[in-house]
């Protein structure tokens, strides 16, 4: 029997400052876009086409444009909010559908949207409460000048701060810019419990090396004295970041490839054997594949990509996923799912210190935490692993 084939969008920058962690979703994609087309399960296929808008957010644009007037209405990517927003506006007036597979801020729904990502509630929210549990409240942030970083410490401010000394300071810079070496110095000398880490690709990869190398420097054991963590950190971003300087920081996801499950032995296996050359698939990969994977079931149970029927199909919709079971929930369209908080190693991997027993409902407006709360976290229901 014939396959019927469905043109599926990828857009995602491979190249650019983020490069590293768009090809692993980039592969996430494809992988799935394989496993569908050798599955007896689908009576579809689908056929993937890459445009790669190298982190500029103009392109982003121009190439939803292109996806839109090749007649492309469904699209898996960009990874950063500031692009995700750029390109929503086009694809309600398209009626097209992108699915994010990128952990984000929350505070957003869109009917046009179809978040498989880590909401905050699965990530921040878990981080604040092992944070202050194991380090202490005082923290220094330093992230990248968009809304990603802009919004998740405004979410850590309101967790651990009843006074607003806790936060020592917030510094920004532009998406690729290097650190200076004034705000390593600065991050020293005020001694903070941790450093919150927004920072993405080229940026974090080099804050990384900088700061353990200042601390070296001094003879200072970083990992114990000034321990960094963040809510964005993969297997990929520890590659690009090289051994020296990858080990011992703190990563709030829903999937690191430690995962026990056999889905995830399967993934890996299949992943590895597809990418022999990497990079190493990250959550945001894995984020990709189940996005993929469920448009795919949608459009195998509708008969057609129409978007509106595909995303009706999808509401409630269940599988076994790497990371464990997933669900997208029929009222805000972001997916059901397994916090955990893992240490990075030499290895360029994590070990998982803590997790959730069962997927957990999104909560992208934090409407379930009460605002006073949210000044002294509640306690997620995770166990420790080790």
């Amino acid at each position: 029997m014939s396959h019927l084939s469905h043109q599926v969008g990828i857009l995602i920058s491979t190249t650019g400052s983020y490069g590293a962690v768009g090809e692993s979703i980039l592969n996430g994609c494809l992988l799935a876009c394989a496993q569908v087309r050798a599955s007896k399960d689908f009576c579809i296929k689908l056929e993937p086409c890459h445009l790669d808008p190298a982190g500029e957010i103009v392109k982003y644009v121009e190439s939803v444009k292109q996806f839109m007037a090749m007649g492309i209405r469904h699209i898996v990517g960009c990874y950063t909010s500031i692009s995700r927003k750029e390109v929503i506006p086009f694809l309600e007036k398209a009626d097209a559908l992108l699915w994010y597979p990128t952990h984000y801020e929350g505070f957003e729904t869109s009917d046009h949207v179809i978040y498989t990502g880590a909401s905050p509630n699965h990530h921040i929210l878990p981080l604040i409460d092992y944070l202050c549990d194991h380090y202490g409240g005082r923290a220094y942030c330093i992230g990248s000048n968009y809304i990603w970083a802009w919004e998740s410490n405004r979410i850590l401010r309101e967790g651990i701060c009843r006074d607003e000394d806790n936060i020592i300071a917030e510094k920004y810079l532009p998406i690729g810019d290097l650190v200076a070496d004034e705000v390593i110095a600065s991050i020293i000398e005020s001694r903070p419990d941790f450093i919150f880490n927004t920072l993405i690709g080229s940026s974090s990869y080099d804050f990384f090396r900088k700061l353990r190398k200042a601390c070296r420097d001094r003879g200072i054991d970083q990992i114990s004295e000034y321990p960094v963590a963040s809510c964005n950190l993969s297997e990929s971003d520890l590659q690009s970041t090289g051994a020296d300087a990858c080990d011992g920081h703190i990563s709030s996801s829903v999937y690191f490839t430690s995962v026990c499950t056999p889905e995830n032995r399967r993934f890996l296996h299949d992943y590895r054997k597809m990418f022999p050359y990497g990079p190493e698939p990250s959550v945001e990969a894995e984020a990709a594949y189940m996005a993929t994977i469920l448009l795919a079931k949608g459009i195998n149970l509708v008969g057609g990509g129409d978007p509106k029927q595909v995303q009706r199909a999808v509401r409630n919709l269940s599988f076994a996923a790497p990371q464990g079971p997933v669900e997208l929930d029929a009222e805000n369209y972001h997916a059901w799912l397994t916090p955990r908080i893992g240490r990075s190693r030499k290895d360029f991997s994590f070990e998982i210190l803590q997790e959730a027993s069962a997927p957990v409902r999104p909560d992208p407006y934090l409407v379930n935490v009460h605002h006073e709360a949210i000044a002294k976290p509640r306690k997620p229901h995770l166990r420790v692993v080790s």
